[in-house]
This record gives structure tokens, sequence and C-alpha cells, in this order.
């Protein structure tokens, strides 16, 4: 009795010695050949069938891309934008920034009343919230680049998704149901997402025939498919119906953007991301950056201490964010000094290992003086190592949720990522300053940060999220698990996360995330601790160096599917 009870005791010990605990995972998918791992069941398996009939990760990225537009509505588009960062299996990297840019009659203060007052409800919501789409141009794009197949064989699947339908989810159909007042006053978006008015079920045929439409015209000619000729025609006058400002001037000369990745370090992990108009590669790296100095190894994961170093580096990074992201097509990003070692060597020195720092007492970092929620993310790998990450959105949960009447498809909200009044919060709570202000033709600033992670110059991660402004700390969050507490990339992508973003000067975490024990410690060093927050949706690919196994994590907060062969 004496030697069972002495086991307890020390098992129990050994148990609370232990520098992390997380809840158990399912084991990460393996594959041998090709992975992708998506939001959207349907599409992972359609990305997958790409690979195994021998097309690339590029054509498997278009051919999930298209068909979430279709099996995916709330966030799955082309009515939206995004970004792809693609690294080929002989090392060449490219990013292509397909972002929303602003219509031509857009003006600084079109969100303002006459006292200057934010008006938000116009950002969020209806025809004046969308920004000129660049999906369809971006994914093509990527294709004539990069692709091996055909544009015709890649939105085949998406088309007949479209025209015969798929059973709709559970918890797809509840999404219908509860968005359906905000629908009820566009007719063409009732007309989309219920029958007759009434809302589908679980198990309904969901069947979207005037989408199939759209997708055979840009299965049949490509960027004028869509940007020009009948469907142009249709989002011009949804416009003029619903007062938006969008024109086919606006759609003919929108073109997407080849840009360099940012690039990092992490403890000898090469960090590949995407450059602004996203935020979320730069603040990323600079992340990074700024905890390398630290063991958090040796504090233990999530421990009190190894959150609020955490939270001390995000609410830094994040009041830069706010003053210096924006376009870089319209204004200077001081990037190298952002990025750099010495600039995070800065910032780690204002750190004060017992305290939190007010976010009221934190600004931006100053430069030399010769410098100037509803997303979507899939990873794919093939079997000749070429890795696409791709994160693409609506901005909130269905866009404007406006659908273009005769077109099918939902238009974006993006215009709400811009700053429309300095230092008014946008409807995830972030600010800006006039670099992300309002100009013809500008790209709205963005946190998507699809990112791709080498070791020894050899791919090694590939990931991204969907979650607004929480997806930078997440992906960070995914690469520190993986590095410095050595989980393997389901457990890594599964437990749970906090977020800081500056202002409002909150850690949010999930709900059971924290120990009470941990929140009480956090108190104590001045935190107010939102416990009931959520966090960002991870899709991640991790692959053995080594042993060339490739290993798919869909995140266990969504329903998401990794497929591989």
């Amino acid at each position: 009795m004496r030697k069972s009870l002495q086991f307890i005791v020390t098992a129990v010990f050994l148990f609370v010695q232990q520098p992390f605990l997380t809840a158990a995972s399912r084991a990460p998918v393996r594959a041998h050949h090709g992975i992708v791992v998506s939001d959207d069941p349907i599409a992972a398996r359609t990305g997958m069938e790409i690979l195994q009939r021998g097309g690339n990760a590029i054509d498997a990225a278009v051919a999930v891309a298209f068909t979430m537009a279709v099996t995916y509505p709330e966030a799955g588009n082309i009515g939206g934008g995004g970004f792809m960062v693609v690294r080929l299996a002989n090392g060449t990297t490219e990013t292509i920034d397909f972002r929303e840019k602003a219509p031509a009659a857009a003006t600084q203060n079109m969100y303002l009343d006459e006292h200057g007052n934010f008006l938000p409800e116009k950002s969020t919501y209806g025809h004046l919230s969308t920004g000129v789409p660049g999906s369809v141009a971006g994914l093509l794009l990527a294709l004539e680049k990069f692709g091996t197949m055909k544009r015709a064989d890649l939105l085949q699947p998406a088309v007949t998704f479209a025209e015969n339908g798929f059973p709709l989810t559970y918890e797809m159909a509840e999404k219908f149901k509860r968005v359906v007042p905000e629908f009820s006053k566009f007719p063409a978006s009732m007309k989309q997402f219920t029958k007759n008015g009434v809302p589908y079920g679980e198990g309904d045929l969901f069947k979207q025939p005037d989408l199939a439409a759209t997708l055979r015209r840009i299965q049949e000619y490509g960027h004028d498919g869509f940007y020009s000729g009948k469907t142009a025609d249709m989002i011009a006058a949804e416009m003029k119906r619903g007062g938006g400002l969008i024109s086919k001037e606006d759609l003919l000369s929108y073109e997407p953007v080849m840009r360099e990745p940012v690039r990092g370090t992490y403890r000898g992990y090469e960090i590949i991301s995407m450059g602004p108009s996203s935020s979320g590669g730069t603040a990323l790296i600079q992340i990074l950056n700024i905890l390398e100095g630290y063991d958090v190894q040796s504090l233990g994961w999530n421990s009190a201490r190894e959150v609020h170093l955490l939270a001390e580096t995000m609410r830094r990074v994040f009041a830069d964010r706010a003053e210096f992201l924006g376009d870089a097509d319209f204004v200077k990003v001081p990037l190298p000094w952002l990025l750099s070692k010495k600039y995070a060597d800065e910032r780690r020195a204002t750190i004060d290992s017992l305290r939190a720092t007010p976010s009221s007492a934190i600004s931006h970092g100053i430069p030399p003086a010769h410098e100037s929620d509803q997303t979507t993310h899939f990873s794919i790998v093939d079997k000749d190592g070429n890795c696409v990450s791709v994160t693409t959105t609506l901005n909130g949960l269905f866009g404007s949720k406006v659908v273009v009447d005769g077109a099918g498809f939902l238009l974006n909200n993006e215009m709400d990522d811009f700053s429309a009044k300095p230092g008014a919060p946008n409807m995830d709570g972030l600010v800006g300053s006039t670099a992300n202000a309002i100009v013809p033709e500008k790209r709205m600033l963005s946190s998507m940060s699809p990112t791709i992670v080498l070791k020894e110059g050899k791919p090694f991660m590939v990931l991204g999220a969907r979650g607004s402004s929480r997806i930078i700390t997440s992906v960070a969050q995914v690469i520190i698990n993986v590095v410095d507490f050595h989980m393997n990339i389901q457990e890594a992508v599964d437990a749970p996360r906090i977020h800081q973003q500056w202002l409002p000067d909150k850690i949010f975490s999930e709900e059971r995330g924290l120990s009470p024990d941990t929140v009480e410690k956090l108190k104590a060093m001045g935190y107010d601790v939102d416990t009931h927050s959520y966090s960002a949706i991870v899709n991640a690919v991790l692959i053995n160096v080594q042993d060339g196994f490739l290993f798919g994590a869909p995140d266990a907060r969504g329903s998401g599917e990794a497929a591989g062969y």
C-alpha cells in the first residue's frame, strides 16, 4: 500500500513538473506525396484530387480557392481578396498580393458624419463597404506564373458543386440562419441563402445556379470573364442599385501585384511571409525577433511569465503596426528597420520582466531619420516539394452581406480595414494612422499572414490562419510551440493561445485556455485578462525534413480537414 501511494505521489509530482501541458490532440494526418489542409473538407479533398492527377501545389491552390467560393461561402470567395506565398521546389520564392482596392470614387472621410464622427455601420455593412475584388485576378495570375494545368479543369469542381449542389452541414446551416436578418435587406442575398425566405436546414441540398454561370464565364474567358463583360456589368449594376462605389472602370483597372516576401529568422529557422499591404508577415517577424532574446522554453508553456513576455511583445508590435503599416505602393514603410534584430533588441529592453506596461505608456518606435472576421486559410505541399500558403477573405462573416444579383456571389466589406479616422477602432478593435487612410485605388491593411518556414534551407512548415488581428499572434504561437516546446504540428495548432493587440489594453484568452492561478498571477502583474475570447483558426503542414513525410494539422477549433495521399 505504501509503495502504491508513493508511486501515485511520484507520478503526480512528475506530471506537474512537465514544462508544458496541453489537452490531448488527435494525431496529425500523415501523407507521403502531397497534402492539403483547408477550413473546408470538400475543398481539401478537391485539392488532393488535383495533386493525385499530377497537378502541382499551385494548381491545387487554384482549385481549392474556387471550390471554397461555392462550398464555404462565409469566407471562400470570388468577391474578396487575399495573399499567396509560393515556395517552389527549385528554391524560388514569390508572393502575390491580390488584396482588394478602394474604388476610384472613395474619399478619406467617406465614413464620417458632418461632425467628423466615425460611422462604423457604413464601413461594415452593405454596398458602400465593398472594395474592388482581387481574388479572381490573383488566382489566375498564380496559375499563369506557376501552374501546370488548364484553367477549365481547375474550375470544373467548383462549377459542378455550384450546379449540382452539396448537402449542408449543421454548422453551415446554422450560420446561414444566424445571418438571415442581415441578408433580409438584400433580395439577391435572400434568394441565394434561403428557400423563399425560409432558412436552409442540415442536410438540405444547396445549389447556386447563378454562381455556376459566373464561374463558367471565368472558366471560358479567364480574367475578362469577371472584370469585364456580363459579370462586370452585374457588379456595376449592383453598386448603382445599393449606393456602392465600384465602377466598371475600377474592375477593368484592377491588377494583382507580385511582391518580394518579408524574411526573418527565429532560432536558426528561416521565416518567409507576406509583406505590405499585409501587416502579417512584418508583425510576425517582429514578434519572433523580440522573443528570440528570451529562453521561453525554460519558463514553461503557458506559464504566467511566458504569457507575460508574449503579451508585452505583442503589445509593442501592434503599436508599431498602427503607426507604420499600410499599402507600400502609397506610403513609405520602414521595413528594414522594423524587421531588424537591432530594433527588436531596443523594444525588448523596454519590457519589465515582472510587471505589465500599460498600453497608454507604449507608443510606436522612432525610425532612423533616413527611413521613413472572416477569412480562410489553406496550406498545400505537393510531391515535388512545391509549397503554397494562401489566405483569402471577405472580411466579416459573409462579407458585406450583399450578393451580386444574377451573379450569385457575395461582396466583401474590406473598406472597414482602412483607418477611416485615425485612432477610431474598426470592427476588430484595431486602430490605425494616416499610413492606412482611405485613398482611391489603395489597398487596405490586412493581418493575413500566409507563411512558410524553412529548416536548413528546406521547407519545414507551411501555415496561416483565419481570425482577423488574431491571425498574427496565432501563427507566431504555433511556430513557438513547435520550435521552443517541441510539440508535434497538431498539438501546436490545437494548444490554447493568447492575444494582445495594444488597444484595447487586454490579454485575450480562450475559455479554459489559462488556468485560474495563471490568470490571478497575470492580474497581480497588472493585466486585464479576458478569459472568454476566441482564437484564430490555423491550418498547417509540417514537413519531416529527414524522412520526407508530410503532417497536416487542421485546427480543432474549426471543421476543416487535412487530405493527403
